[in-house]
């Protein structure tokens, strides 16, 4: 899941960006409206964690410029501005969820699932396809019970396949989840962790569609 965090104060969006990271998120990051839009505009993410804040203006009108362009991406505002009246502003704008500083950082990232969880139309966290389970919460994967250890862009691209069973993703869609802009991606990368994946859990489970990208096998 890629998320892009909105804060100017450079100690706490560089906390975000690293613990978020250890959550098992792919994270970029900005400081100021100018630099969001930007990012919003060329960048597909899954959520934005955004601040009201910011020295070139306010957070509020990044959100009512998403929302008015039917741009329906998950937004959780984290500011110190955590009066009620703040809060009803920001949800009437269009956020999904607010919390005010300071904030646990295991919050946030429980927030966050909530939220992509809600906005792909699934009730519970977990997902599950045959005998194979994923939990992002823990970011564990079990098949028939038994724990299986993938590394963090294994667990991803498992992820992002089995939050859209059925559904073709490409190359880039699939790098795009896995990397940030600061990262270098070589260029057979998801063909080595397809391999890896298919060698763990089974041959069958990752199908590839040749000159499209990749899906789940049948379900068993």
């Amino acid at each position: 899941m890629r998320l892009l965090i909105v804060e100017d104060d450079d100690i706490l969006r560089d906390g975000l960006k690293v613990g978020l990271a250890l959550a098992g998120f792919t994270t970029d990051a900005v400081g100021t409206c100018e630099a969001a839009t930007a990012a919003l505009d060329s960048t597909a993410f899954d959520a934005v964690v955004l601040d009201l804040m910011l020295p070139d203006g306010s957070g509020l009108d990044i959100l009512k410029s998403l929302r008015s362009a039917r741009n329906q991406i998950p937004v959780l505002l984290l500011t110190a501005r955590d009066t009620v009246a703040d809060r009803i502003s920001g949800l009437d704008s269009g956020a999904d969820d607010y919390l005010g500083k300071p904030f646990d950082l295991d919050e946030v990232a429980a927030r966050l699932r909530a939220l992509t969880r809600r906005s792909n139309g699934r009730s519970s966290a977990d997902l599950k396809w045959g005998d194979l389970m994923l939990m992002p919460s823990s970011q564990t994967v079990e098949q028939a019970g038994r724990q299986v250890r993938l590394s963090r862009r294994e667990f991803t691209i498992l992820q992002s396949l089995m939050s859209h069973p059925g559904a073709i993703l490409s190359r880039a869609q699939l790098e795009d989840k896995l990397y940030g802009w600061q990262e270098e991606v070589e260029s057979n990368t998801i063909e080595v962790h397809i391999h890896h994946l298919r060698s763990k859990l089974g041959p069958g489970l990752i199908e590839t569609v040749r000159g499209l990208g990749y899906r789940l096998g049948s379900e068993p």
